[in-house]
């Protein structure tokens, strides 16, 4: 049973690594909900890709997601303003509910299209295959590097915008290589995962870290600490209890997230008493 469940285990390893550092931007951003529209976007060309005859996971339908995925990253970018009068998380709420919908109409015209909707949903990372795993950890790997090259821009473009514009950085030509790098990870992620796991290894981690930290790499090590953790312990439940894995890594992550925002409550108390008293002894002492 060990043997079986190491694949499955290097593959959510594969997607924290990722994932915990994109979540990161997308919290900065302030738009949470891009992983979640990237995924369904990605989806919808898959179930395209279906209803004209490609086989679920193959490579014709891979690159209809991906199409898909490029066209919602190029909204995504020429949509970003530097004075908003639209959130730009509206704009992505749109796409997400127009493309999920979209979704359902397709899937409902398809063979075995309920089946294929769940599938896409909470994916099937148990199974995932040794030439899958080394394949995405390839791909993950040079979109890494390629972020880390251009990692000043990126970082300035997510944590500090108005700086970004005066620098005269290319705001939406850096957002559309952002989003195009992130729509090839997530047409990877869906495949493997499903949509809400993919969206839980992207946002979870990156919150629970902006609660503990400032700091953009010290962001990145909680943040891949805890997917560790949530993958470690979701993978146990699943075979424990025979749950299906997608879904209890995900409610893993959920309980990862309380314990997080409880630790964050009692440790904010904390130093507001200390300041607190740090205060009255200021006072005794000029008196």
């Amino acid at each position: 049973m060990l043997q079986f469940l190491i694949g499955p285990f290097i593959a959510c390893l594969i997607l924290t690594g990722i994932h915990a550092y994109l979540g990161v931007h997308v919290v900065e951003r302030k738009v949470i909900f891009v992983d979640l529209a990237l995924a369904q976007i990605a989806a919808l060309g898959t179930a395209l890709g279906v209803i004209m005859g490609f086989e679920y996971g193959d490579t014709q339908s891979y690159f209809a997601g991906l199409g898909f995925t490029i066209i919602g990253a190029t909204i995504f970018s020429l949509t970003r303003m530097r004075d908003e009068r639209v959130p730009q998380e509206a704009i992505i709420g749109i796409v997400y509910a127009v493309s999920a919908a979209a979704f359902v109409l397709i899937m409902d015209q398809a063979p075995e299209g309920t089946e294929k909707i769940k599938g896409m949903l909470v994916g099937s990372i148990l199974f995932v295959d040794w030439p899958t795993i080394i394949k995405t950890a390839t791909l993950y790997s040079l979109i890494g590097v390629f972020h880390f090259v251009f990692r000043n821009k990126f970082i300035t473009i997510s944590l500090d915008p108005e700086r970004a514009f005066q620098e005269k950085i290319r705001v939406r030509f850096w957002d559309f290589l952002f989003y195009t790098s992130f729509g090839f990870v997530v047409t990877s992620s869906v495949l493997i995962a499903g949509v809400l796991l993919v969206f839980s290894y992207l946002v979870v981690p990156a919150v629970c870290a902006v609660l503990f930290s400032e700091n953009f790499k010290t962001r990145l090590i909680i943040g891949w600490s805890l997917g560790f953790l949530a993958s470690l312990f979701g993978i146990i439940a699943s075979v424990a209890f025979d749950l299906p894995t997608g879904a209890a890594i995900v409610c893993t992550f959920g309980l990862i997230l309380i314990i997080s925002a409880i630790i964050r409550y009692f440790m904010t108390r904390r130093l507001n008493r200390v300041q607190v008293a740090a205060g009255q002894s200021e006072l005794v002492s000029e008196r």
